[in-house]
């Protein structure tokens, strides 16, 4: 048991009636990096949460470093050496870069009652710069900083307390290339002194390519855990769902397949991101939109769904509305999923039901009044046609692991019936199974005469899914690409760089 920095033994953890962990038990050595994996609601990031504090166990027991282990809140399992990095945003907006690294420990830099924010910002530039934070400026407020810098924060804060276990909950989903290789780094270096760290992500490449061993979970219990070349990506697959998981399940045929009638059309778009983009959707097609991850693309799905105003150009609908506003949007049957699921697609702290009915409302009314029991109908049809797992409708979305927010999404849109469907990366940071899911419900959306913009950053999903394909690079569309067979990756990739 030397070479064990943490084992835990039959840990159980309920919510009301649903047993989110049952009977589980793992064991990570020192100096792995040990990948946990699983379906959403598997389990995984209550485990996590159990390790880092932010909740206790109902039964059973944890040995960190030989002692007993049973953290009553973060700063005890930081002060053990513990340290998580969560799915969610995890900085306070309002405060800077250095105030959230040192929270709760700003007493350090006092002097005569008063905080010298000089010397707080001086010691934060050095982690920073020791994590790969490097453009990071410690005085800027977290809330002024784009989603990948504060995961960036997120991280100098867990280093600062050079941690024996760090645990990552799909932290990589919110960061592009350049991010994940800082990532990668900080975790090298934690498994290199000596520690260890707790990945858990749904990208199956990344798992293979990082991780020394993968624990799989399913319905909060343990399956299996594999190692080096044992984790195999379809062996991981079928362990996690319990059934096979076709190889290719995007769409099964290669012809572009669409009605003629323009649906969407945007002309000369421009603002700060975009340049002069103009294209057209027709009824029933995917149209995708892929490039690197600062090509403008996420911009163009705010301007197409009225969140943003263009500095010139027009959104027009079919019936000639223009898009001035998403308000707009919504009345006229256009939904939009957000990148950014947690902050811009649902509202973490609000019910199920009143994030499935929100823009519903105007049409739910009777009267001056909405109906309670109108607004259960919507929520749980909805909820059950997605197979949202939870326990009531009435619960808060925040519970929800990631693959069923997203479904929540997904749900309000549907309840809408949203004629269009703007989607900024629809299937980040969920499992497989998921991930099948909702390419169904995009053919079904398709068989029905909807329409699909698709934003994305991942190419097989480009290629597997659109009938058309528009590339972008430096905020302007650089190909137009047509599906087919003979398309490939490095077809695409050629017009992004």
């Amino acid at each position: 048991m030397e070479d064990i920095l943490l084992s835990a033994r039959g840990i159980y953890k309920s919510f009301g009636a649903t047993k989110a962990v049952r009977d589980f038990s793992m064991d990570i050595r020192r100096g792995e990096i040990r990948g946990l994996i699983g379906e959403n609601g598997s389990g995984k990031s209550t485990f996590a949460s159990i390790v880092a504090g932010i909740q206790g166990k109902d039964d059973g027991e944890m040995i960190l470093n030989g002692k007993p282990y049973d953290p009553v809140d973060q700063n005890e399992s930081a002060q053990r050496g513990v340290a998580l990095v969560v799915q969610e945003i995890g900085t306070i907006a309002s405060i800077s870069a250095a105030s959230n690294i040192f929270l709760n420990r700003e007493n350090q830099f006092a002097r005569k009652g008063f905080i010298q924010f000089s010397k707080m910002n001086k010691a934060a530039r050095e982690i920073l710069d020791q994590i790969g934070g490097e453009h990071i400026n410690p005085a800027q407020p977290c809330g002024t900083m784009n989603l990948e810098d504060r995961k960036l924060v997120e991280i100098a804060k867990a280093m600062k307390i050079k941690p024996d276990l760090l645990i990552i909950d799909e932290t990589s989903n919110a960061l592009a290339s350049h991010g994940r290789e800082i990532l990668y780094r900080n975790m090298r270096a934690v498994r290199e002194r000596g520690g260890s760290v707790l990945f858990i992500t749904h990208d199956m490449e990344e798992l293979v390519s990082i991780c020394d061993s993968v624990t799989i979970m399913r319905d909060g219990c343990y399956v299996e855990t594999l190692f080096g070349a044992e984790m195999e990506p379809m062996r991981l697959k079928m362990l996690m769902v319990g059934r096979e998981i076709a190889e290719n399940y995007y769409r099964p045929d290669f012809t572009p397949s669409f009605d003629s009638d323009i649906v969407m059309k945007a002309e000369n778009l421009v603002s700060e991101s975009v340049r002069n983009v103009s294209f057209e959707l027709h009824r029933g097609e995917i149209l995708g939109i892929g490039g690197l991850a600062e090509c403008g693309m996420h911009e163009l799905g705010k301007l197409l769904f009225g969140l943003q105003k263009p500095d010139k150009g027009t959104v027009t609908l079919a019936d000639g509305t223009r898009i001035s506003n998403a308000v707009k949007a919504v009345d006229h049957k256009v939904g939009y999923l957000s990148k950014n699921r947690d902050t811009e697609a649902v509202l973490l702290n609000y019910r199920i039901r009143d994030n499935v009915v929100l823009p519903s409302l105007k049409k739910m009314r009777r009267g001056p009044f909405i109906l309670k029991r109108d607004e259960k109908a919507m929520s749980e049809k909805w909820a059950n046609e997605l197979s949202i797992k939870r326990r009531t409708d009435t619960q808060r979305v925040r519970e929800l692991s990631g693959g069923n927010k997203q479904k929540v999404v997904l749900a309000k849109w549907m309840a809408r019936e949203s004629e269009i469907l703007i989607m900024d990366c629809p299937t980040r940071g969920i499992d497989i199974g998921v991930k099948e899911a909702i390419y169904k419900i995009m053919m079904r959306f398709k068989a029905e005469g909807r329409s699909m913009i698709m934003i994305s950053e991942e190419m097989p999903e480009l290629i597997g899914m659109s009938d058309r394909m528009l590339i972008m690079k430096d905020g302007a569309v650089s190909a137009e690409v047509m599906r087919g067979p003979e398309v490939k990756e490095h077809d695409l990739i050629q017009y992004m760089v």
